[in-house]
């Protein structure tokens, strides 16, 4: 992360007369000042703005006033309560469940010799780029009054597959990927001789997991269960489809607002879901951040052998076999489902539901592409901007702005969405209905991604390299334009990547922003939900999925052209030709 801005390079703390001279050196960079100023305009408007007028809707009556009726009559109420504590119960268990399952593909792939390993690592990614609601459509076909396991195989007529119990089963499987991914890290770093000291000592292998490899992999659990309790907490497709008469917060939110038009009761309950998402996510970045598990020193290594004995590598193999058989089960059912006439009576292959998305849908499913292909290159763009900001540069306010950029990603889509339609409906901010709503709303929830990915990125790279050009008379414009982001190639595509994935599957974000002119794929899989159409929204699923895996190929296409030999990172060399074409001198 950035350099703490109390303090010089020297270690002594920020004077008022270094402060100012940081703000002179802005002075002489004109082109820098204005990309400061401007990115502080677009972060207030589109980030503390819309924050602010969720609070502030909040502690307000209908009238305007200033009033905290909406909060007693919340806590007041016994069903909001119990909301409440659903939300926490699921976030807490899904949490549990989904590091469960995290940890042992991460370790079952980090640590052993398992076989498989590719394809246990692409099923555990899987639902990363997958829609919403294709494992709460999956546990309705399978599960559901037709279902093809409770109806077709067991007789069972009455099953109620709406509930906690769903809930927990798709949201478990839909958030681990962020477990294992969070993991593998963790397990990755932990140096093989501190376990072989332990077992030349004679200590049996769950000896060695147990007081060595558990506690120093601590931290990554810990983290991981933080950020899927976010995850939990933030999904509305799922609960919204599969939960029944299980209330969440965010549902309860959209519910309060759309169902009661009560703008303020609502933005009340956006608040309380506020709460312990950004307390976790905070928890998560800052105080784990200070604990410290190092394992790896500068000290050479040999390369040892891992876990290989069968009695453990077979266990571990054939957990995560039937954890990937479930995950195959439920795409696989989705896919067979978009293609069946009526699921749970006639099975008899068409094309029907296909049809009728491209004839009713098609529409909203080019609006999301053409949403997706704006916001993911400006949001990737505009996070390697603030990454370079926040790393390399001096002004004051350097802080406020790393945070206010990374804050949607602790916000809930739902707080986000009810953000935006408070602040962004009425002059001389009416965006209210049009395309750039949606734009700023996915540039602005995604960008968190690309300025993480662009911030670890510049700590690998030696400042010498953007020194050179300065020292040579280059601006800070024309350093970052032809030195700083050819370096961040990798960085900007897999944050480009995620933006696209995330701008194609919102849910929760959009719900409120959608309208009749810009109707997106994921409302219109929402409404068919509401209409029961199962089959219809199945090949609405499976087109998107498809949308999604060429857009990836593209981009990964692009990656491999730019990332090539031909086009790799450039050296001192090229960076001295450069300067020399914009006619500086090299040092």
């Amino acid at each position: 992360m950035a350099v703490d801005t109390k303090k010089q390079k020297s270690g002594k703390p920020l004077t008022h007369t270094s402060g100012r001279n940081d703000f002179a050196l802005l002075l002489q960079q004109p082109l820098l000042l204005f990309t400061i100023v401007a990115i502080f305009v677009l972060l207030f408007l589109f980030v503390i703005l819309p924050i602010f007028n969720v609070f502030k809707l909040g502690v307000t009556n209908k009238e305007n006033a200033v009033s905290l009726q909406p909060f007693f009559d919340i806590i007041s109420n016994p069903g909001y309560r119990r909301t409440f504590y659903n939300s926490m119960k699921l976030g807490l268990i899904v949490a549990l469940a989904a590091t469960a399952l995290g940890y042992l593909f991460a370790f079952s792939i980090t640590r052993t010799e398992m076989p498989g390993k590719r394809f246990f690592r692409t099923i555990a990614t899987l639902p990363i780029i997958s829609p919403p609601f294709i494992l709460s459509l999956s546990i309705i076909f399978l599960f559901g009054r037709q279902g093809l396991i409770t109806r077709s195989l067991l007789g069972i007529r009455d099953f109620d597959v709406y509930g906690l119990h769903s809930l927990v089963v798709v949201q478990a499987i839909s958030f681990f990927p962020v477990a294992f991914l969070t993991l593998s890290g963790i397990l990755e770093s932990i140096d093989d001789s501190v376990e072989d000291a332990a077992r030349s000592m004679g200590a049996s292998r769950w000896h060695i997991f147990r007081t060595v490899t558990l506690p120093l992999s601590a931290p990554g659990i810990i983290s991981a269960m933080l950020l899927v309790f976010i995850q939990s907490l933030e999904d509305f497709s799922n609960p919204a489809v599969i939960a029944g008469g299980f209330s969440t917060l965010s549902v309860e939110a959209y519910r309060i607002i759309t169902g009661m038009y009560d703008l303020h009761a609502g933005s009340m309950m956006a608040v309380i879901l506020l709460l312990p998402t950004v307390a976790a996510y905070l928890l998560q970045k800052y105080w784990l951040r200070k604990k410290s598990f190092v394992t790896v020193s500068g000290k050479p290594t040999q390369k040892r052998r891992k876990i290989h004995e069968k009695h453990i590598v077979r266990p571990l193999f054939a957990g995560c076999l039937l954890v990937s058989g479930i995950i195959l089960l439920f795409y696989g059912t989705v896919l067979v489902g978009a293609f069946v006439k009526t699921w749970g009576i006639n099975y008899s292959f068409t094309l029907d539901h296909f049809k009728f998305v491209y004839s009713m849908g098609w529409d909203a499913m080019k609006n999301s592409i053409t949403l997706a292909f704006w916001a993911a290159p400006i949001g990737g763009l505009l996070g390697m901007i603030i990454a370079f900001l926040t790393v390399r540069k001096r002004f004051i306010g350097r802080r406020v702005m790393e945070v206010a950029s990374m804050l949607t990603f602790a916000i809930p889509g739902t707080v986000l969405g009810i953000g935006y339609i408070s602040t962004f409906n009425q002059k001389p901010l009416l965006l209210t209905g049009t395309a750039l709503i949606l734009i700023a709303a996915f540039t602005f929830r995604n960008m968190p991604v690309a300025i993480e990915s662009g911030s670890a990125t510049l700590l690998q790279i030696d400042k010498s390299i953007e020194e050179a050009s300065t020292i040579s008379g280059a601006g800070s414009g024309h350093t970052f334009r032809r030195i700083t982001l050819p370096l961040l190639r990798g960085a900007f595509f897999s944050g480009l990547v995620y933006a696209f994935v995330r701008a194609m599957t919102a849910v929760s974000a959009i719900i409120f922003l959608v309208s009749p002119r810009w109707p997106l794929a994921t409302s219109k899989i929402f409404s068919l939900f509401e209409a029961s159409k199962y089959s219809d929204a199945a090949a609405y699923v499976m087109i998107m999925i498809v949308v999604i895996l060429v857009a990836i190929g593209i981009i990964n296409a692009l990656v491999k052209f730019f990332l090539s030999p031909r086009a790799k990172a450039p050296g001192r060399e090229e960076v001295e030709r450069a300067i020399l074409a914009q006619g500086g001198d090299c040092p």
